[in-house]
């Protein structure tokens, strides 16, 4: 079984800080960049995009990962942890928050 140890976050109450963003390139060898809460690139995403276009996934597919993986980041942010530190509970919670959060509506 994984990890079952407790958590002390309020999922509920919960708000998805407005940090970092993934924003389009102009350049066709990375058509787009996860920016961290400090404006860098986030180098592992870096990494996983280039992997993703190797195997010839469509910019669009790099722009579906990467709004999830913005979400992940933003998740980490406003917790206060590290990409390189989380633990199973960590990505429990984030899976757990995901049911209970409000979904955003989108404005047409």
């Amino acid at each position: 079984m994984l990890g079952t140890g407790g958590s002390a976050r309020d999922l509920v109450s919960f708000v998805l800080p407005e940090s970092g963003e993934l924003a389009r390139s102009t350049d066709q060898a990375r058509p787009y960049v996860l920016l961290d809460a400090a404006g860098a690139v986030a180098e592992p995403v870096e990494r996983f995009f280039a992997e993703l276009q190797a195997c010839g996934r469509p910019p669009a597919t790099v722009r579906s990962y990467g709004m999830d993986l913005l979400r992940w980041w933003r998740f980490l942010d406003g917790w206060g942890l590290a990409w390189d530190r989380v633990t199973r509970v960590d990505a429990r919670d984030f899976a757990r928050w995901m049911q209970v959060a409000p979904k955003p509506v989108r404005v047409h």
